[in-house]
């Protein structure tokens, strides 16, 4: 058993093949079990499913935060800040549109973070972020 918990997500997407060269070849997530309406994803150790559901897909609505618009509905990780600087890199060489650019923020604040957001091929945000101090997570 782990050390901690792993979670489970499930997401809609508009195509099966879209989200497994998301997942699968750009995020390098290993696919799981699938069957015609879902796939299976090992998201960093957690268990994420791609259910075919075309009609819950489109744009999320937002809300301001440190001066970025961010998605209210999204998932991701917490890396540590050279994973997440490897990512940032990965996803620049790979041409990936952000929707909020790799930064710092609330740069000199309690809870100061790097942060980059992006959408999968159905619009489903993802956020990836890093603390130089894992403290900072939930400090208020």
């Amino acid at each position: 058993m782990p050390a901690r918990p792993r979670f489970h997500l499930a997401f809609p997407v508009h195509d099966l093949a879209a989200a497994r060269t998301f997942y699968g070849g750009l995020l390098g997530c290993p696919e799981g079990r699938s069957s015609p309406e879902w796939v299976d994803f090992d998201l960093y150790g957690h268990q994420i499913v791609a259910h075919l559901a075309p009609g819950e897909c489109g744009d999320p609505d937002t809300n301001p935060v440190d001066g970025h618009d961010v998605p209210v509905r999204h998932f991701g990780l917490i890396l540590d800040w050279d994973a997440w600087h490897a990512l940032a890199d990965r996803f620049r060489a790979a041409d990936q549109r952000f929707i909020i650019e790799p930064g710092i923020r609330f740069q000199g604040k309690v809870g100061e973070q790097a942060t980059m957001f992006l959408l999968d091929p159905s619009g489903n945000a993802l956020e990836f972020k890093a603390f130089r101090d894992e403290a900072m997570i939930f400090a208020r």
